[in-house]
C-alpha cells in the first residue's frame, strides 16, 4: 500500500498538462477560469443552440482523456475575439484573446483554438509588423494575432502549442494564422467537416474536433 500511495504522485507528475485558449466552441459550464467568462455550452442547454450537455462531450475533455493529459486551465470566453474588436466594432479588449493568453498555468501544452469571432465579426484584418509585434495595432486581426503567438512562444518556452484552425472561416483569417504560426514555428491543425448546430459544434462535432486533433499529435 506504501508503495502505491508513493507511485502516485510520479505517475500524474509525468502526465502532460494542457491548457486552453479559446473562444465559445470551449466553454462549458462550471469548467472555465475565471469563472466570470461568458459561456455558449451549459448542463441544461437551449435544445435549438445544441445537443451538448455533458462536459465529456466537448471536444477538450474527450481529447485530455483519451491522450492521458491533465487539464492545467481552460481560460475559454464566448464571443472572444483575438484582436480588440468585437460585433458591431465594439471595444472586446476584456475578453479578448490578448487579455487573456497571460492567464493560462504554466502548462506543458497549449491548445490555442480562435479567430472564428474575428472571422464572423468583421474584425480588420491590418498587416504583420514582424519587427514590432507588441506595439501593432491591437484592434486589428493580424496584429494582434502575431502579438499572441510570439508572446506564447516567449512566455512558455518549453510548451507545445497547437493553433486549431476552425472550418468555414474567411480565407483571409485562414491564410493569417498558417501563415503567422508557420513564421514562428507553430504547428498547426485546419479542421474540416465539423457537424455544427446554430455555428457551434454539437455532439458529433465535438467527436469530430476531437478525433481530428488526436490523429494530428500522432503524427
Amino acid at each position: 500500500m506504501l508503495l502505491i500511495l508513493l507511485t502516485l504522485p510520479a505517475t500524474a507528475q509525468g502526465r502532460k498538462s494542457v491548457s486552453v485558449l479559446g473562444d465559445s466552441y470551449s466553454t462549458f459550464e462550471g469548467y472555465v477560469e475565471p469563472s466570470t467568462n461568458e459561456l455558449w455550452y451549459y448542463a441544461k442547454p437551449k435544445a435549438s443552440q445544441t445537443d451538448v450537455n455533458d462536459v465529456t462531450q466537448t471536444w477538450w475533455h474527450q481529447f485530455i482523456t483519451r491522450n492521458g493529459f491533465l487539464l492545467e486551465k481552460n481560460n475559454s470566453y464566448s464571443g472572444a475575439t483575438v484582436s480588440t474588436t468585437g460585433y458591431q466594432g465594439n471595444d472586446y479588449s476584456e475578453r479578448s484573446f490578448i487579455t487573456r493568453m497571460k492567464n493560462i498555468g504554466s502548462p506543458d501544452m497549449i491548445l490555442v483554438f480562435g479567430a472564428t469571432n474575428d472571422s464572423w465579426a468583421g474584425s480588420p484584418i491590418g498587416e504583420f509588423d514582424w519587427n514590432n509585434v507588441a506595439g501593432g495595432n491591437m484592434k486589428e486581426f493580424r496584429p494582434a494575432l502575431a502579438y499572441m503567438l510570439t508572446y506564447l512562444k516567449n512566455r512558455h518556452p518549453n510548451a507545445e502549442i497547437i493553433y486549431i484552425i476552425n472550418s468555414d472561416l474567411k480565407p483571409e483569417i485562414t491564410s493569417s494564422v498558417a501563415e503567422a504560426c508557420d513564421r514562428l514555428g507553430i504547428r498547426h491543425i485546419q479542421l474540416h467537416d465539423i457537424d455544427k448546430t446554430a455555428g457551434h459544434p454539437n455532439k458529433k462535432g465535438m467527436t469530430q474536433i476531437a478525433d481530428q486533433l488526436t490523429d494530428f499529435i500522432a503524427r
